[in-house]
């Protein structure tokens, strides 16, 4: 969804920088002129050092998108404290980090978007991802006390809810799923949830569908607080909304039989 993404917005004139981790994987965007930086979102040198090369070269940052983030499913009680807290470490507080370096740049122009990819994850929780979907949780949280917070200068806080998407996403999490669950005593379970998820990526939206949602946000002089696209992920918050949570939980359920 990141390449996507950057790739989208450098096609409407953008001046995108493309920061990753893995930094090898965005050689083939530098040709369409977009700039790349190898950024860990846990590591505070790492993120200190690439927002302020952006402000060197540039002079400012408009919009800010936060798409740094992984599944680690798991059973929460074979899950290391560990590993969850890594997972918190990506999703949530790596996003909020650069969210605080850029603001000061944003109130200073009084303009300002920032862009938290969440998920439909954050609107409710499945068994097995529940550090995935504490993550997604806090980031929806974090982005509505921090939206009534800096509309006072100008910044628009916009949330993306993705659904099934096709990337990297889907594999990560379920090879962790597979290996929290070696010895599980919810292996009968997780076996039938692995099924489920090997069927469901097959039907997984294209990632430019999300991109496109995010260029629509930023241009939208009054975005919406929040925009969902991919597969199932409208019909999955309507589900949440209308259905009382024994309901809901039995339609979870029953995909895991």
């Amino acid at each position: 969804m990141g390449k996507e993404t950057a790739q989208l917005l450098a096609e409407h004139d953008y001046s995108v920088y493309g920061a990753a981790r893995r930094s090898d994987k965005m050689k083939d965007l530098e040709s369409l002129g977009i700039k790349t930086l190898s950024m860990d979102v846990t590591d505070e040198e790492s993120i200190v050092k690439g927002v302020q090369h952006i402000i060197d070269m540039e002079g400012r940052i408009d919009v800010l998108v936060n798409n740094a983030g992984f599944g680690s499913y798991g059973a929460i009680e074979d899950v290391s404290i560990a590993d969850a807290k890594y997972q918190l470490d990506v999703n949530v507080f790596g996003a909020a980090r650069l969210i605080q370096l850029v603001l000061p740049h944003m109130r200073k122009k009084l303009f300002g978007k920032i862009v938290n990819i969440s998920s439909i994850g954050g609107k409710f929780a499945t068994p097995y991802g529940g550090w995935y979907h504490a993550s997604k949780f806090a980031l929806e949280a974090l982005s509505d006390a921090l939206r009534n917070e800096v509309k006072q200068f100008g910044i628009d806080v916009i949330v993306i809810e993705p659904g099934g998407v096709k990337s990297e996403w889907a594999g990560i999490a379920y090879d962790h799923l597979l290996k929290s669950s070696e010895q599980s005593p919810y292996k009968e379970t997780i076996d039938k949830l692995s099924d489920f998820m090997k069927k469901a990526v097959v039907n997984n939206t294209e990632p430019i569908e999300i991109a496109k949602l995010v260029l629509k946000s930023i241009e939208e002089t009054k975005p919406k607080f929040r925009y969902v696209g991919g597969y199932m992920a409208k019909q999955a918050i309507i589900a949440r909304k209308l259905l009382p949570d024994r309901l809901f939980d039995k339609m979870i359920m029953s995909q895991m039989k």
